[in-house]
This record gives structure tokens, sequence and C-alpha cells, in this order.
């Protein structure tokens, strides 16, 4: 490991990189600690105390906390990212996006300049709906804005924009100027921060006996077994293999070797996962700011852990794995190319069948990728607190009924870190760590696995 450091620090090129990226990461760490002005921090608190464990702390984890403290970053990177959706699912149904996404990178220059537009649009209603909301909170008695009017939503619409745009061009110069995915690091870093206090808040509460050493030691192996099976399917892979045919090309005899496609059972690591939460966010977001009967039931039934809420997280989830391999990966180009360079598929004809091949072989992994992710992403819940099915209209007392109790009840066990964000947490640091293995073996440094190299999702 320590070798592993040391080369890094080695490359001129790399270590510029990786300075520059955690250069970054400091700022936006700085920036987080300031705060919206206008507000009580401590009826602010009291508010988000009483809403930990709801789709609220839900949101608030992905913005690495700076939604509870209402700092300038509080909208995080979420709006850029359900721009980016909506970009994409646009792709689908508009042709003339269809026809610009086809343009080489002119076409994604501009398709990257609409999902800024998109961005901010989505800031400015998200900004106003929070700054109305926070007028209206009122926990304990105690006003959450100490001067409301339309002085306080301007100022904080203007704040929480200028915010999210900020981390939306420090995420393009990460990736641009420095190592890894720019946005999923910026996530990853609002995530870590929060492990030690949550490692800190378990051995208090082991102190005072709210918790028990031997309800402690279940939930590290758990974990342990969860972290490891991460690994496992981000590293495994459907393998097809390929043959390439002998040719004369001038006096030199070309091909006949085999090789093989890799196709990842998780293709799209996070992505999905982070797209659903996004989704799902934008609306229940808007229901809280609502003060009517109706929006209120919505925005119950959209809470975190409700039947509803889960329903769509599992559908979403399943949806935009599927979406994203479709997007980045397309069967029929890749049929093309191996039949371009003279490639095929044993057993298959080059063309429709190939294509036809590789998309049934795709279609099946991915499903199963979707499950893992589902289950990845439910499971503590489900150990915790469990279903609540009970809030199902009128079929779920019955439900409850013929259930066992732990199914809709948890086990009581307690988690500071969801399956979420340890799936993010580990997805990003392999993603990273492939990036950085690769910039080292291209230079003949010694990588991190001294037993070749590390299978990272993009392998």
């Amino acid at each position: 490991m320590i070798r592993f450091l040391r080369n890094i620090f080695m490359v001129p090129e790399l270590r510029r990189r990786v300075l520059f990226t955690l250069a970054l990461l400091a700022v936006y760490r700085i920036g987080s600690q300031i705060v919206t002005p206008g507000l009580n921090s401590d009826a602010l608190k009291d508010f988000f105390e009483r809403a930990s464990g709801t789709l609220l702390g839900f949101i608030d984890m992905f913005s690495g906390r700076n939604m509870s403290r209402m700092t300038i970053f509080a909208l995080g990177i979420m709006p850029y990212i359900s721009a980016s959706i909506i970009l994409q699912l646009l792709q689908v149904v508009w042709p003339y996006l269809e026809r610009i996404a086809k343009e080489g990178e002119l076409g994604k220059k501009k398709i990257t300049q609409y999902t800024r537009y998109g961005t901010i649009l989505i800031c400015l209603v998200q900004g106003f709906g929070i700054a109305w909301g926070l007028e209206h909170m009122n926990p304990s008695g105690i006003p959450v804005v100490t001067s409301p009017g339309w002085g306080f939503r301007i100022l904080t619409v203007l704040t929480l924009t200028t915010g999210t745009v900020f981390i939306m061009w420090l995420g393009e110069q990460i990736s641009e100027r420095g190592i890894g995915n720019g946005i999923s690091l910026i996530i990853f870093a609002g995530i870590v921060v929060d492990f030690v206090p949550g490692a800190i808040r378990t051995f208090e509460s082991v102190k005072t006996g709210e918790m028990n050493i031997l309800t402690i030691l279940p939930i590290l192996i758990l974990m342990t077994g969860v972290i490891v099976f991460i690994c496992f399917v981000e590293m495994a892979q459907r393998r097809i293999p390929i043959t390439y045919a002998k040719r004369i090309q001038g006096r030199r005899m070309m091909g006949g070797q085999s090789t093989f496609l890799p196709l990842k059972l998780n293709t799209g690591g996070v992505i999905p996962i982070i797209f659903a939460s996004s989704v799902i966010t934008f609306p229940a977001t808007i229901a809280q700011m609502i003060q009517k009967p109706w929006a209120q039931k919505i925005s119950q039934q959209l809470g975190f852990g409700m039947p509803l809420y889960n329903l769509l997280y599992i559908t979403f989830i399943i949806f935009f794995t599927y979406f994203y391999i479709s997007i980045v990966f397309n069967p029929q180009d890749v049929s093309e190319n191996l039949r371009k360079y003279g490639g095929f598929i044993p057993g298959y004809r080059a063309g429709k069948n190939t294509s036809d091949y590789i998309d049934t072989v795709l279609s099946r992994i991915t499903f199963i990728g979707a499950i893992y992710l589902v289950v990845v992403a439910l499971l503590p819940e489900f150990l915790m607190t469990g279903f609540k099915v009970g809030a199902i209209p009128i079929i779920g007392a019955k439900l409850e009924a013929f259930l066992p109790k732990f199914f809709y009840e948890g086990f009581g066990l307690k988690f500071y870190f969801g399956g979420t964000s340890i799936l993010i947490v580990v997805g990003v640091a392999m993603d990273t760590m492939q990036q950085i293995e690769s910039q080292l073996t291209m230079r003949n440094y010694d990588s991190y696995s001294s037993k070749g190299r590390i299978r990272g999702r993009r392998a």
C-alpha cells in the first residue's frame, strides 16, 4: 500500500491530477460550512432531528448533510442529476435532441449546455419551494426564518442556485482535469464525512447502554459481508467468446486469435440508484411544501420506508438500470464493429444474429444487476424497521395479520450507514482506484494489486 501511494506521487501528471482533485474536494467541504443567511440554526436543527429516518433525512445524506444545516450547498448535486435524466429521456422521444446527441463532440457539448440550463431551472423551482417551506416551519413554536418575506425568498433562491451551479462546475473540473468522476466523487465526499461521526455515535451509544456490544458485532459482520458482496458483484463479468478470422493484410497474416467481450453484471454502477432517488425526491419535496390535505397524504406516502416509496424506488431502480445500459451500450454497434474487424461469436452469424444474442445476454445479466441494487438499497431499511405494509390502503391491516412480525417491524438493528451510501462509497472508490491503476500500468509502475490489475466496473 505504501509503495502504491509512493508510485502515485512519482508520476508528475498523476500527482497533479490527484492533488487537483483533493483541492477541489476541500473547496467543496469549506463551502459546506457556509450557512444560508436569515435562518435560526437551533430551530432548523430541531426540525431535522425530528425528520431523521424520513425522506428528508435521505435527501440530507445525499447532500453531504448540507440540507440539515441549510448551507449554500443545501440542494447538492441532485438538480444537475435530475436535469441529466430529463435530457436523456427527451433524447428518446424528441428527434431534435436525438439528432444532436449523434453529432459527436459538438452534439455532446450542446447536450451539456442544455443540461446546465435545466439545472438552473430546477434549482430556481426547488429553491423557491424550500424558501417558502422554511418560512412555514415552526418546530417547538420557534420560527426557522428570522425575517420572512420576499427578500428572504429571493436571497435563498439565489444562494442555493449559485451553490448548486458551483458544485456542478467543481464536478466538471474534477472529471476533466482531476482523477475519477467529479459528480460521483462529490457525493462520495459528502457521505464519507459522516462516517466518523456515525462511528463516534455508535461508540457513545455503547457507553451509555443504548446499544449492547453483542448487537454491534452482528452489525459489523453484516456490513463487512455487504461490502465483500458489493465488491464481488461489481467485479463480476459475463465473458462472451470472440474469435477473429485470419486475413492477409499486406505481407502479414492478421487475426486468428480468440478473446472475449466482457459484459459487467452491474454496468450502471450507482447511477440507477442516484437517478431513482433524484426522481422520487423532486415530487416529494414539492408535495411537502404544499399545505393541502391531498398533498400531505402524497408526501406521507412518499416518505422514506413507506410502501409507495419502496414500490417507486424498486421500479425506478430497475427502469434506470435498463435505461442506462441502453444508452451506454448498443449491441448493434458492437456487432457491426466485430464484423468490420473480422470478429464473430462462435455459433452465431455476424450482423443481426450476433446483436440479438448480445442483447439477450445483456438483458439477463442486467436484470440480475438490478435486483442486486434493489437488495443492497433496501436491506438496511428492512433490518431496522421492516416494510410498513400496514400503511397500504384497504389491505394493509390484513397483510400484517398474515405476515411475520419481523417483516413489518424489522429486527430493531440500528444503522448509521444505509446500503445506498455503502454502495456509492465502495463503487466510487473502486472506480477511482481502477483509473489510478490504469495510469500507473501505462507507465510501468507497480499497481495496488501485486497479483494483477483490479477489474474495475469499467473493465
